[in-house]
């Protein structure tokens, strides 16, 4: 279950390319860029507490 340690990296990957599509729509009137970035900002969060969980976890089964 190495993979499972990589798997947090793949959010800020989503949010690399939510952040390019929020600023490439930042310009045009009919498309809707803060939904872009909110979704950028959801995807560092996840990413954020899938490692910190992931962390608890070792933690909780290395004491064991």
């Amino acid at each position: 279950m190495t993979y499972m340690k990589y798997t947090p990296y793949i959010y800020l990957i989503f949010a690399g390319y939510f952040i390019y599509d929020g600023i490439a729509k930042w310009s045009d009137p009919q498309a809707t860029p803060v939904l872009s970035l909110l979704i950028a900002g959801l995807a560092v969060f996840m990413f954020f507490f899938r490692r910190k969980f992931a962390k608890k976890m070792a933690d909780r089964n290395n004491k064991s």
